[in-house]
């Protein structure tokens, strides 16, 4: 017999997923209670039921969505036969999701990065580890690369790790602010040619 979550555990699930959208957009200063309640189409009272603050919803929301974000780029990694495939894959997602409009308000980690900074230290260390999370998979698969003879030594593993994460955010920054997608194009040319120096057959 399946075990029922409890009314409790998928109460709270609805409000992170309900919610999940209004936060990446608006943000933590701007979204209110009443876009919560509205939303959820439960009460303020129900809401803190499930948790202690506003503050709370926000980093369970960061949560999910840079969850969501990272299963859907990892299977493509995953699905990638080389490394440099598998590292393009950071790329090639990103472009795809943006271009679709996936999550709801861009990127969980940039949003929450540029608001938080030092207004915010929960939702800054949140931001901060999953970049740290990134750029140690990136390193690894980069090693793993050099390992396999696949790639060359050009760059200091994190060097490299944070040049090709800081291209893909600053792409999708600099793409959302003016509100142009072929910037972002480009910007992720020079995250290919990035990847193409470190070839062993370059």
């Amino acid at each position: 017999m399946e075990k029922k979550t409890p009314k409790s555990d998928r109460t709270r699930q609805r409000i992170i997923e309900t919610s999940s959208s209004i936060f990446n957009i608006k943000g933590y200063a701007g979204t209110s209670m009443s876009d919560l309640t509205e939303a959820t189409g439960l009460t303020k009272g129900s809401i803190y039921g499930n948790f202690a603050n506003k503050e709370e919803v926000a980093l369970a929301v960061f949560d999910y969505n840079h969850k969501r974000v990272v299963q859907l780029i990892q299977e493509k990694v995953e699905q990638a036969g080389s490394y440099y495939d598998k590292l393009m894959a950071y790329s090639t997602a990103y472009d795809h999701y943006t271009r679709n409009g996936f999550p709801e308000g861009g990127c969980p980690i940039l949003n929450t990065a540029v608001e938080a900074d030092d207004t915010n230290t929960l939702l800054k260390d949140r931001a901060a580890k999953a970049v740290n999370k990134w750029k140690r998979t990136v390193q690894d698969l980069y090693i793993a690369g050099i390992d396999s003879g696949e790639f060359k030594k050009t760059f200091d593993p994190a060097q490299f790790a944070l040049s090709l994460i800081a291209l893909i955010e600053g792409g999708i920054m600099i793409s959302k602010v003016t509100s142009s997608q072929g910037n972002l194009d480009k910007v992720l040319k020079t995250a290919r040619y990035l990847l193409d120096q470190v070839k062993a057959n370059q």
